[in-house]
């Protein structure tokens, strides 16, 4: 559980990681949307979308999820798409606007009070964001808040570092940089997902895991560096950073001008209130 004692700390977690999220969303639109698109096409088939249903894309970026979505409840639903980060949401406008997606609205906020109306929404996606939520418990009940009775919740987290890569490769570039303001948020965090499952049982939604070994490339290890490492390290000093991405490198990357390819191991978190 990662709700800090002094709600000081937990605000500073939040506007540091807004900061991270603003600083990498040209690079997310350019490096990473197209890599996540497995765990997103995984994560829609199992949402099942309904022509006239109201979506939530909860930890919305720049729009991956939301864009994907917004089709399959045409002519007459709706996405509402929430995220904390500007910048992202920045992008995520722009790309609807070049798709000429209208049923999909951009709404600054976070899941710990998600703005919508009590029980208005069929169904809540969260690709790849609940892991960097402070307080899950709060958003837990603020899932069961905005669903509807019968609303349907489909998530996706990656597992422990054991069993995905992206998060080993994150978690050994972490050793080296600063300390985050809060702890037990980032990629690695919901690696057992019982405990959030308890949480969403207590705000009324039944849900069960599901797990798949999904994978994406990276052309070679200095682009992986800056995709996955460079803004969390960009404050170390230029030691300090070589001596980061030379352990890094030797921990995962034998041959670092030739690809690798991910294994990441992928969980999903299906339920219904």
């Amino acid at each position: 559980m990662a709700r800090p004692d002094d709600p000081s700390r937990e605000e500073a977690g939040f506007r540091w990681q807004v900061g991270v999220w603003d600083g990498i969303s040209d690079l997310y639109v350019r490096e990473i949307d197209n890599r996540f698109q497995p765990v997103i096409e995984r994560l829609i088939n199992r949402a099942a979308l309904r022509p006239g249903e109201r979506v939530l894309d909860l930890g919305a970026g720049t729009g991956a999820v939301a864009l994907r979505a917004a089709p399959l409840v045409a002519p007459h639903g709706s996405v509402l798409a929430v995220d904390p980060s500007p910048a992202m949401l920045a992008r995520a406008e722009q790309r609807s606007r070049a798709l000429a997606q209208g049923q999909i609205r951009f709404v600054e906020g976070r899941g710990e009070a998600i703005p919508a109306e009590t029980a208005s929404l069929d169904v809540a996606l969260a690709s790849l964001s609940l892991m960097y939520a402070i307080d899950r418990a709060a958003v837990a009940r603020e899932l069961g808040r905005v669903l509807r009775p019968g609303g349907r919740l489909v998530a996706a987290v990656w597992a422990g570092p054991e069993q995905c890569d992206i998060v080993r490769f994150q978690a050994a570039a972490g050793r080296f940089a600063p300390m985050p303001p809060v702890q037990g948020v980032g990629p690695g965090a919901l690696a057992d997902p019982m405990p959030f499952l308890a949480q969403l049982a207590a705000a009324g939604i039944a849900a069960t895991v599901e797990s798949e070994l999904l994978s994406f490339t990276f052309p070679d290890f200095a682009t992986a560096w800056e995709v996955l490492a460079g803004v969390t390290t960009a404050s170390l000093a230029r030691e300090r950073r070589a001596e980061a991405q030379a352990a890094v490198q030797a921990e995962m990357w034998a041959e670092p001008n030739q690809p690798r390819q991910f294994q990441n191991r992928t969980r999903f978190i299906a339920g219904r209130r």
